[in-house]
């Protein structure tokens, strides 16, 4: 995963990591969301966050260990990138790193008013 700062930079980043192989491309955009760069295409996942902002630290690992948990339980990889994206947006409503992480009934609660 590459942290870009324009959509236009994540699209070209996203690019050459399928040019050199890579089967798909997870760009983060912070507050913009993230970009998922496929052969054939690419797609802004938006940011979700139920709240205002207390502290960003963590929400990388945050949306890593949501994408991954979500992936492992089957799910298909946009339904992972949004559920990474929640998971991500409720952590930075709270201060701390692992302090931050949420349950997954408050993943899936975001995911239903979304």
């Amino acid at each position: 995963m590459a942290r870009s700062s324009s959509p236009d930079d994540a699209r070209a980043a996203g690019q050459a990591l399928l040019d050199l192989g890579a089967g798909n491309a997870v760009i983060t955009l912070g507050a913009r969301g993230v970009l998922w760069c496929a052969p054939g295409g690419a797609e802004l996942i938006p940011a979700m966050a139920p709240g205002p902002v207390a502290e960003t630290v963590g929400a990388g690992d945050a949306f890593n260990g949501g994408l991954a948990a979500a992936l492992a339980s089957g799910m298909a990889p946009r339904e992972a990138l949004r559920f990474a994206s929640a998971v991500a947006g409720i952590s930075v409503t709270r201060p701390g790193a692992a302090a931050s992480m949420p349950t997954r009934a408050e993943v899936e609660e975001l995911l239903a008013r979304s």
